[in-house]
C-alpha cells in the first residue's frame, strides 16, 4: 500500500511539473548574437525618396540601434549590416547603397583601410566613419582616407541624421565636440610639419601603437587585427624607427604615454 501510495505522489507531481509553463523568452536578456549582419529585409526599401545606408559596426547592439534610429527618418532605409570590411565590400558591391556608415574601430582591415578601399572602388559613393575617438588625429586620418565626416559614438545618436544629411549634400560633417580640435590640429601641422612625431606613422602603425599603449601583448594584438604576430613585429620595429626609439621597451613607454596623454 505504501509502494502504491507513494507512486501516486510522484505521478501527481510529475503531472503539476509538466503543465509550468515555460519562461516568456521577453524576459530574458538579448543577446548580442541575435543581431545578424547582412542583407536587411526592410519594407522601407520600396519607398522610392529612402535613400539606402550600409552600416559597417562590429558592435550587433549599437549597429542595431543605429539602424533603428535612421530608419525611424523616412529619408533613409538601411539596406545592410556588415560586422567586418571584407563583408562590407562584399554587400557595397551587391546592394549599391548611397552611403556608408563605417566603424573606424574594425577588427581585421581597419575603418580607416575599408575607407580607403571603397574610396578607390566607389569614389562618388560618401562616407561617414563613426569613432569612439574624440582624439582629432583620427579624424583627420579618417578624412585623409576620403571619408566625407567623421562623428564620435559618443555624438552619433544626437548628430548621426544631421551627418548624413551633410554628406548627402557634399559637405564634410564633424561631431561639433571635433570641429575646433581638428582645425586646430590642421592648421598647427601646416605651420609646423612633423610637430607630433606619430604623424609619419601608417594608419596600421597608429593602430598598433594605441595597442601597445593599452598594454595589449604582440599575439593579443595580431588576434584582434587578425594579423600574424611576425607582421606586427614588424609594425612594432618600423614604428620604433620612426620614431627614434632604440627598443621594444621604450616603444611601450611611448605608447602608454600617447595614449594617457590623450585619454583613449
Amino acid at each position: 500500500m505504501k509502494s502504491t501510495a507513494r507512486a501516486g505522489r510522484q505521478a501527481n507531481r510529475k503531472s503539476r511539473k509538466s503543465t509550468v509553463p515555460a519562461a516568456a523568452p521577453a524576459s530574458e536578456p538579448i543577446a548580442p548574437d541575435s543581431f545578424s549582419s547582412g542583407v536587411v529585409d526592410n519594407q522601407k526599401s520600396d519607398l522610392p525618396q529612402a535613400i539606402p545606408i550600409l552600416i559597417v559596426d562590429d558592435h550587433p547592439l549599437f549597429r542595431h540601434g543605429l539602424a533603428q534610429l535612421i530608419n525611424s527618418d523616412d529619408a533613409y532605409s538601411i539596406c545592410g549590416e556588415a560586422s567586418s570590411a571584407p563583408e562590407a565590400m562584399a554587400l557595397v558591391r551587391k546592394l549599391r547603397p548611397k552611403l556608408a556608415i563605417v566603424d573606424l574601430g574594425l577588427k581585421g582591415p581597419s575603418g580607416i583601410e575599408l575607407t580607403k578601399s571603397l574610396r578607390v572602388e566607389f569614389p562618388k559613393m560618401p562616407i561617414l566613419v563613426l569613432s569612439m575617438h574624440d582624439e582629432p588625429t583620427y579624424a583627420v586620418r579618417s578624412l585623409r582616407a576620403g571619408a566625407n565626416g567623421y562623428v564620435t559614438k559618443q555624438d552619433a545618436l544626437g548628430s548621426v541624421l544631421i551627418a548624413l544629411r551633410e554628406v548627402l549634400d557634399g559637405r564634410v560633417y564633424l561631431s561639433p565636440s571635433m570641429t575646433s580640435e581638428v582645425i586646430s590640429n590642421v592648421v598647427l601641422t601646416k605651420r609646423e610639419p612633423g610637430t607630433d612625431p606619430t604623424d609619419d606613422l601608417t594608419d596600421r602603425e597608429l593602430e598598433v601603437l594605441e595597442r601597445i599603449g593599452k598594454g595589449e601583448e604582440v599575439k593579443a594584438i595580431a588576434k584582434t587585427l587578425h594579423l600574424s604576430p611576425k607582421t606586427v613585429e614588424t609594425h612594432r620595429s618600423h614604428i620604433k624607427e620612426k620614431l627614434r626609439l632604440e627598443n621594444a621597451r621604450q616603444v611601450a613607454r611611448y605608447a602608454v604615454q600617447w595614449v594617457s596623454a590623450r585619454g583613449i
